[in-house]
């Protein structure tokens, strides 16, 4: 059976967007993506890349609305 979901949140990781050296799009195009499907963007929280602040984020927003997305946040790299 498919689940229809009502609300989401993301989850963009990246030191590199914290830090204001890189721009992220991914935010803008969900959200944009998820309203022309019903579907409402809640929340959006941009998090370093660190394996517990990750793991918190989450637990916390799948706790919360029915579908949690990530971008970004693909291992070890040079920043």
């Amino acid at each position: 059976m498919v689940q229809k979901f009502h609300n989401a949140a993301m989850l963009v990781v990246g030191d590199e967007i914290l830090s204001g050296r890189t721009r992220d799009a991914n935010l803008y195009y969900l959200g944009s993506y998820l309203a022309k499907h019903g579907i409402e963007l809640k929340e959006g929280r941009i998090i370093p890349d660190e394996h517990e602040t990750i793991v918190h984020h989450v637990r916390e927003l799948s706790a919360k609305y029915d579908a949690v997305f990530t971008s970004g946040g693909i291992g070890p790299t040079h920043d």
